[in-house]
């Protein structure tokens, strides 16, 4: 599709600012988005330019418009056809996207197609990037900075289904898709029976727990009865995308015993398909006890920056958001955080607060080597949770660069050993106390009856995370780590303000591209806030009447259409400057 041409200045007659300049003030969330939004967007047209043939085809939609509505979708949290509705309805989206008075609009599916185009065209985070280069520029976000980062479960736009569901399911897209791409005469003798008990019946959910194992033998049998049917066709029917799904699922579900009949596997691996129609989605779990949270979906890695302590009142923005496959541990997202970063080249950590869960020797190490600080406690040692009585892992002193250990005893073991883990490439040192323990006076207190002499294993960075736990237990330590407690904020922020706990798409590209459209809309409503001069406190009488959930910067872009509208409000802007600053 070619491209139209963008103007940058509007009609004199037409165009909103001239015309309804009464209707926005200065101070206007649309005409703010205007005026130091808009500009960013148009500085990013040549990238976008790249996901159309300029020359060829019907003049295209401008994509810098479409960028906007994207943006604004997450900021007032509407859907694609509603999205379409106000863009060529409520005025101030046509101010903040430049568009004429009498602009019509365009058909809601052009949403999906241009999100289809950033995605292939691997832009995904084109508009994110472009707003904090603009927020770096404007003094919002050092080039240096202090970081704070946690992650968030995503639940995926599926059902969760039972093994015996999903398995059903997937065939049914399976005989369906062979149904299109198959004449009738190329069928096979149990079509018949197959589509009948897949595509036309359901899965009667009253069943007995027999039944439903008889049903999930059955199901087992019948697929590796349509696999091996699908041999001898042609190699583009059988590597359709819905028979490839049915052999992974297949593979995952079933395992074939001596007779070579399938039988349900009893324990999963982690990583197996939950719903067909979306296969990246993964099942796991997030905290523990009643505040555990668990489901089908993503995982989202969130940073933002830490002011700094003569600045409290500058708002914190968003510097990365990392959308990881649920089973992948926060270690691992912690690195693609790092290397996010990087390739933006606008931010860089000087000291980054987490949780446990980030914290390790080998990342403390990678830390101090790379010029930056990671603050947060360590996990408890695995030793401490096997040995339930005697003399633990702290109670030795270790020193690793002589190559050398002290027992509670006194006594001094050389013997070390250097062992490197290929599998994860990671080194350990095993010292031993062979001749030591046979007439030690603390024999009974350190070994078990079974054991001839002590031994403890420790990493290659076993120092370092000993001295990080001696020094989370000072006070200094648990006040430095209260600037990592305003990111559990940010992240609820995300989710009741913009919809980050659910996804909206299907695949992990789709739940992406979402991810960094959400953030964008977090950092664009914090700096319009930022924009507006500070007003003076209302009394208690004055902001009685407006009681809205504790979400920072609220006011600003509330969802049009959803839950928890104050008093039937419909629009944030209507509020007046006292219920704004309340």
């Amino acid at each position: 599709m070619s491209l139209p041409q963008l103007e940058l200045q509007g009609s004199l007659f037409e165009s909103l600012g001239s015309i309804a300049a009464e209707l926005f003030s200065e101070q206007d969330k649309y005409k703010l988005f205007a005026t130091k939004i808009w500009p960013i967007l148009v500085g990013q047209r040549q990238e976008l330019e790249e996901l159309y043939d300029a020359g060829n085809g019907r003049p295209a939609i401008e994509p810098v418009v479409l960028f906007g509505v994207l943006i604004f979708q997450f900021l007032e949290r509407v859907p694609d056809r509603q999205a379409a509705e106000l863009v060529k309805y409520h005025l101030g989206w046509k101010l903040a996207l430049n568009l004429k008075l009498s602009y019509q609009g365009f058909h809601f599916t052009n949403l999906s197609n241009f999100r289809d185009r950033l995605i292939v065209s691997g832009k995904s985070n084109l508009a994110f990037n472009g707003l904090l280069k603009a927020l770096s520029q404007e003094g919002f976000v050092q080039k240096r900075s202090k970081q704070r980062l946690d992650s968030s479960q995503i639940l995926g736009a599926v059902a969760l289904l039972s093994a015996l569901e999903c398995i059903r399911e997937t065939l049914r897209l399976a005989l369906e898709e062979l149904q299109r791409v198959l004449q009738p005469g190329e069928l096979p003798d149990f079509w018949p029976l197959f589509w009948e008990r897949y595509v036309e019946n359901k899965l009667d959910y009253k069943s007995s727990a027999e039944v439903l194992k008889d049903k999930q033998r059955q199901a087992g049998n019948d697929c590796l009865r349509l696999l091996q049917w699908l041999e001898a066709l042609a190699t583009e029917v059988r590597e359709g995308r819905q028979l490839r799904l049915l052999r992974e699922v297949f593979a995952q579900q079933y395992e074939l015993k001596d007779a070579q009949l399938p039988e349900p596997v009893q324990k999963h691996a982690g990583a197996v398909i939950q719903n067909p129609h979306d296969p990246e989605a993964q099942w796991s779990t997030k905290g523990k006890g009643k505040h555990q949270k668990k489901g089908v979906g993503y995982k989202v890695q969130v940073a933002e920056t830490v002011p700094q302590s003569n600045e409290q009142t500058q708002p914190s923005f968003i510097t990365s958001i990392v959308t990881q496959r649920a089973t992948e541990s926060d270690a691992a997202g912690l690195e693609k955080t790092l290397q996010a970063q990087a390739e933006t080249q606008v931010v860089s950590l000087s000291e980054l607060y987490v949780d446990s869960a980030y914290v390790s020797a080998e990342r403390l190490a990678q830390a101090n080597e790379e010029g930056w600080q990671l603050v947060g406690p360590a996990q408890a040692s695995p030793y401490q949770q096997e040995i339930t009585a005697g003399y633990r892992l702290e109670d030795f002193q270790i020193d690793i660069p002589a190559r050398q250990a002290l027992c509670p005893a006194g006594l001094v073991s050389k013997q070390c050993s250097r062992i490197h883990e290929q599998a994860r490439n990671k080194v350990f040192y095993r010292f031993e106390w062979a001749s030591h323990c046979h007439h030690c006076e603390l024999r009974a207190d350190c070994l078990s009856n079974s054991a001839a002499h002590r031994i403890i294993t420790v990493g290659e960075h076993y120092q370092l995370l000993e001295q990080r736990r001696g020094e989370q237990k000072t006070q200094q330590f648990k006040e430095r780590m209260q600037q990592r407690n305003a990111i559990e904020g940010t992240i609820s922020e995300l989710v009741r303000a913009h919809g980050l706990r659910r996804s909206r798409y299907r695949g992990f590209a789709k739940v992406e591209l979402q991810n960094f459209f959400i953030a964008t809309a977090c950092n664009i409503k914090r700096w319009l806030h930022a924009a507006i001069e500070p007003k003076p406190a209302p009394n208690d009488a004055q902001c009685q009447y407006f009681q809205t959930p504790a979400i920072p910067f609220w006011p600003f872009f509330r969802p049009i259409s959803g839950i928890r509208r104050p008093l039937g409000l419909a629009h944030a802007s209507t509020l007046s400057p006292v219920a704004l600053s309340c």
